[in-house]
């Protein structure tokens, strides 16, 4: 029943009772009684409804006309309600029951940055405690700035990583995502055994450069005596040795190339607090590359006086890498375009050719340590394939984006992009 029909009904019972009354003379009087008996009607329907809804756990009551309809509504939805709820309880106690079994810790904090629940595995890991810090704020609990930082900051595009506990102590992983109103699922890993691993693959390397490089240099040098004095050699020497003199130069390039990727690669480097001055240092590569590659032109487009805050001898490294990659594969008599510019509040430096370029497939492997997209083409120029490795690390550590546009025939556009800059 809608409330138009409940008004003509109570319409009706008015209109009758006054022409009741009318007939005994008594018109106001039965009307005045008609509504007062429909308005106690409606209280007792009402009184009734209220007890249902303050206990809604009981069966609904019978109640007749509108008030039977709220009802019948009422009802429908909360036992939608409930089935709905019953879903997500069970859905809650199924992820909760999936968590328990991770060895990766796991902790769901509430909107307002208390623990709503975690696994035994985040207990170890965070120095938590369950049930008894169910309630507790987070940040109170973890002992750690760097976590508190990351946690409040609310940025998790990019997870943490940070060592608890100080020196020597676990190095642990931390990824956090939102769900639900406001709330955030955190994913603890002890990567430990990995850093250490990485720690050693990095000391190995450094090590065996260091080592292989006073040999090497006692090779060369006697390798470049006999090149310089071949007029006493037989002849069928003299190609050999310009051979193991090119390979040897090729080594030198490597073990130069290997022991600097070491050094940027250090989690332990200088912050970084020069101001590098960009349209200084591209003009200046300019003038180098100039003399190294002769009949090859290197055009500069400086839009920008920014400077950029880090290591001026890192951004020179991954810059002329570059660059030098760019003339490398570029054909005779087509320029490289560097621009430097001001993109909102980035600052851009991109590097273009006209070369040879690469296929878009194998972009995402271009900055792996040395991968090569053609085998024969490096040997030819001379390539190590560490040069784009080392421009992804200068890359990350001054917080710049590093994006490769390329299709092949038609040349490659490699860009980094600064935030901010000053100038």
């Amino acid at each position: 029943m809608t409330w138009i029909g409940a008004a003509l009904r109570i319409l009706a019972i008015t209109v009758l009772a006054g022409l009741v009354g009318g007939f005994y003379g008594h018109a106001l009087a039965a009307i005045a009684l008609a509504l007062a008996g429909c308005v106690g009607f409606w209280l007792i329907q009402m009184q009734t409804v209220q007890q249902w809804l303050e206990h809604p756990e009981k069966a609904p009551p019978d109640v007749w006309g509108i008030w039977g309809d709220l009802i019948a509504r009422i009802y429908s939805i909360q036992r939608v309600n409930r089935v709905t709820r019953e879903r997500l309880e069970a859905n809650v106690v199924y992820l909760q029951d999936s968590f328990s079994s991770m060895r990766d810790g796991v902790v769901m904090v509430e909107a307002n940055g208390s623990i709503k629940w975690l696994n035994h595995a985040a207990q170890p890991l965070l120095g938590l405690r369950y049930p008894q810090d169910t309630g507790q704020v987070l940040t109170n609990l973890v002992r750690s700035p760097e976590f508190n930082r990351y946690f409040l900051g609310g940025d998790y595009s990019v997870p943490l990583q940070y060592t608890s506990g100080g020196e020597g102590g676990r190095h642990l992983r931390v990824e956090i995502t939102h769900f639900g109103e406001g709330e955030r699922l955190l994913f603890v890993r002890d990567v430990s055994a990995e850093v250490r691993m990485e720690q050693i693959r990095r000391d190995f390397v450094a090590n065996v450069s260091h080592e292989l490089r006073t040999p090497l240099t006692v090779i060369s040098g006697y390798l470049g005596t006999f090149m310089g004095s071949t007029d006493g050699l037989p002849e069928r020497y003299i190609k050999p040795l310009k051979q193991m003199n090119q390979q040897a130069e090729r080594m030198e390039s490597l073990l130069k190339d290997l022991l600097w990727l070491s050094r940027i690669e250090s989690e332990k480097r200088e912050a970084k607090r020069e101001l590098v001055d960009i349209r200084g240092m591209l003009q200046e590569l300019r003038e180098e590359m100039s003399h190294s590659y002769e009949g090859r032109e290197v055009q500069l487009t400086l839009g920008s006086e920014r400077k950029v805050l880090g290591d001026y001898r890192e951004l020179y490294s991954a810059v002329s890498n570059l660059v030098t990659n760019a003339l490398k594969y570029s054909p005779h008599n087509t320029p490289v375009m560097i621009s430097w510019s001001n993109q909102g509040e980035r600052s851009r430096l991109s590097v273009r050719d006209q070369g040879i370029g690469i296929d878009p497939v194998l972009i995402p492997r271009l900055t792996e340590r040395f991968y090569r997209v053609d085998d024969s083409r490096n040997s030819a120029t001379g390539g190590t394939g560490l040069g784009l490795a080392i421009v992804k690390h200068v890359a990350e550590a001054h917080d710049a984006l590093l994006t490769i546009d390329s299709e092949p025939g038609k040349g490659s556009i490699f860009t980094l992009e600064f935030p901010g800059g000053e100038g």
